[in-house]
């Protein structure tokens, strides 16, 4: 859960999450949203897998990226017990 606190400490990084929230993307697409260079945005995709908050499929020529919502729940989850006591 660290590495996902670490990867969401960068604005880029909550914007790129923020759009595959909305919907699967190649990272052309998202590289678009962007006035950064295409291999800054691989980075950032990269430490979102890493991290466990992305995933990307191979599908024809394009490799998509979609957003994994199960950590994002283990990191509300984990946030909501510490507002219990």
């Amino acid at each position: 859960m660290n590495q996902a606190f670490k990867a969401l400490n960068d604005p880029t990084r909550r914007r790129i999450v923020e759009l595959l929230q909305k919907k699967d993307l190649n990272a052309g697409e998202i590289a678009d949203e962007f006035d950064i260079s295409k291999p800054s945005i691989s980075h950032h995709l990269e430490i979102l897998k890493n991290a466990g908050l992305a995933s990307s499929e191979k599908k024809g020529q394009y490799i998509m990226y979609s957003l994994n919502t199960s950590i994002l729940e283990d990191i509300l989850n984990w946030i909501l017990t510490l507002t219990k006591k």
